[in-house]
């Protein structure tokens, strides 16, 4: 895989007034953001905006490092964790694409050793009452987290205790990590809820490895990643590119941030779990992200190269929750799910600013991204710290990010 040294503009750029965007009203984010990646804040982070496919905001703030002493560059690299979980949704449409599966196939004609689930009905982890579940684990129902995986739900606690005791995040590959999972009972009936989690993705990349012939990081690289020239995302990132990576911080107990202990932050570019993890493994940049969420919007194209078929987008981006009632995820009640992503189901109940139909998702150390069909604008936040449910902690700002971009269209 080969990484970009510099940092060239991703999309094609346009003044903000010709796509109909305030830049005074810009300086509002620019500013924002100066305050949350000052001293006491966020190292730093990059901010990028994309309307009618053009660029109109690409900015870095603050910091790469712990020691505030490098500049954060605007081609920085990130650990984007579960804005991988939509890249892998895109692989696993492409196949459906080819007729090689169908979203509602149950996942045990392709991975047999999971086939004739249980279900958790009572007990405990160490004497568990088990079910057979009512229905089979479909593939949409892996894109949708509605599945029935352990997701730590209310209930969930057995089954999670199951689910860990396992330890397939402990396998060297995916096909380890299916075999794992598949000793552990289901949660819940497949359909029955919506129950975020990250098994569900891994067992989707295993798929495509099973149904494409290739290793999971082999075939985003050949069909996603290489044609859609996003040089700067993957699994690791080379030695000679390892210095645009983000510090990873969290908040110490003593109220001061510092750099989280994991692997990856440890030593920043290497790979987060031993095999190229579907749900959260992938590095990337504003700018590469910027080139997939514009395929998106273009409708599944992007200058030349065709990745999915406009319908396919056009199912992707739908809420598929509609068994549910009401049709929402566990986060909001006013966003839905699509094929990797949420969708905003009611602006007024979300209460801030969006469209109906706008689509997206986080990543864990507080990256995220949106797109909106609606308005033709993606905006894109990368962070690098992994928040901890403590006083003090820094101020969770994707919301406020997302405000700021809406208030300044025109």
């Amino acid at each position: 895989m080969t990484f970009a040294a510099a940092a060239a503009s991703p999309l094609p750029l346009a003044a903000p007034t010709d796509v109909g965007v305030s830049p005074s009203r810009l300086a509002r984010l620019h500013g924002f953001m100066d305050e949350v990646t000052g001293a006491g804040g966020y190292l730093g982070g990059v901010t990028l905006v994309v309307r009618d496919g053009r660029i109109v905001d690409w900015r870095a703030y603050g910091h790469r490092d712990l020691a505030r002493s490098e500049p954060m560059p605007r081609d920085a690299i990130f650990r984007i964790y579960s804005m991988t979980k939509t890249v892998t949704s895109v692989a696993v449409l492409m196949l459906v694409e080819e007729g090689r599966i169908a979203l509602d196939d149950p996942v045990a004609r392709y991975l047999p050793e999971l086939d004739e689930r249980m279900v958790f009905a009572g007990g405990s982890a160490d004497a568990p009452r088990l079910r057979p579940a009512r229905a089979a684990v479909t593939i949409r129902g892996l894109l949708t987290h509605t599945a029935g995986f352990p997701a730590g739900l209310e209930g969930d606690g057995e089954a999670v205790k199951l689910l860990e005791r396992a330890d397939p995040h402990g396998a060297s590959d995916l096909r380890g990590f299916v075999a794992r999972l598949a000793r552990v009972p289901l949660a819940a009936d497949p359909g029955t809820r919506f129950g975020y989690d990250g098994a569900s993705t891994e067992v989707l990349a295993r798929l495509v490895e099973v149904v494409s012939g290739q290793a999971f990081d082999a075939f985003l690289q050949q069909r996603l990643l290489a044609p859609l020239r996003m040089p700067d995302t993957g699994f690791r990132v080379p030695e000679s590119q390892r210095g645009r990576v983000a510090d990873l911080t969290v908040m110490g107990d003593d109220g001061v941030l510092t750099r989280d202990k994991g692997p990856s932050a440890e030593r920043p570019g290497a790979p987060l779990n031993a095999y190229p993890s579907g749900a959260g493994g992938l590095y990337s940049t504003a700018g590469d992200y910027a080139r997939f969420c514009q395929m998106l919007l273009y409708g599944g194209e992007l200058e030349g190269v065709r990745v999915l078929g406009r319908k396919t987008v056009e199912l992707m981006l739908q809420n598929h929750l509609t068994m549910l009632d009401p049709p929402v995820t566990q986060f909001s009640d006013a966003e839905g799910f699509g094929l990797g992503g949420y969708v905003v189901l009611d602006v007024a109940r979300r209460g801030r600013p969006g469209s109906v139909g706008q689509f997206g998702w986080a990543g864990a150390a507080s990256t995220s991204f949106t797109l909106d069909p609606r308005e033709r604008l993606i905006a894109i936040l990368m962070l690098q710290h992994l928040p901890r449910e403590i006083d003090g902690d820094l101020p969770r700002i994707g919301g406020r990010f997302q405000t700021l971009v809406y208030q300044s269209l025109e």
